[in-house]
């Protein structure tokens, strides 16, 4: 029970990578770890790129980032449409700035790009987006999960048990 008394925020929308959000919601909460479901507010479940549907505990405009130890951003397409919210960008800003843990996976990178938090980080991603985190000013690595401060980022579902590892062992040192 590393995670005993921590809450971490799972972010979620439509068309969501269900590995990328359902692998570490379980995995934390293996650890004893509070999680939470937030969405963006436009309905109270989504489904993921399969159909495969997840219910939201609150939306991103009735949470702030004190409540929370980390903020995951799983992937799929759902980052596509998270960022189009400025409460979802303004619960990943304020986390990044609080210095809690803030974590990507593939496609999530959009979300910390419109969010402004990788001028000067060194981060990964699917492969696609590597032009828009550079632009957003990240140093891009191709790298399985890379930790920096408290930004962790990974590429792909095959990286998640390590991406996990990776956020597990940030909460633990707290």
């Amino acid at each position: 029970m590393k995670l005993k008394g921590k809450r971490v925020a799972v972010l979620a929308e439509n068309n969501y990578q269900e590995l990328e959000l359902w692998y570490p919601l379980l995995r934390f909460k293996e650890e004893g770890a509070e999680v939470e479901v937030i969405g963006t507010g436009s309905a109270q479940d989504y489904v993921s790129k399969r159909g495969y549907p997840v219910e939201v505990d609150r939306a991103a405009d009735e949470v702030t980032a004190s409540e929370f130890d980390a903020v995951i951003v799983p992937g799929g397409y759902a980052p596509d449409l998270l960022r189009r919210y400025e409460s979802v960008l303004k619960l990943v800003r304020e986390a990044y700035d609080a210095g809690k843990v803030v974590a990507a996976i593939c496609h999530a990178g959009w979300v910390l790009v419109s969010a402004g938090v990788l001028d000067g980080r060194r981060a990964t991603s699917v492969r696609a987006i590597k032009d828009d985190m550079v632009n957003a000013g990240a140093e891009w690595v191709d790298e399985e999960v890379v930790q920096d401060g408290n930004l962790i980022t990974a590429r792909i579902p095959g990286d998640l048990p390590a991406f996990c590892r990776v956020i597990i062992a940030s909460l633990s040192e707290e």
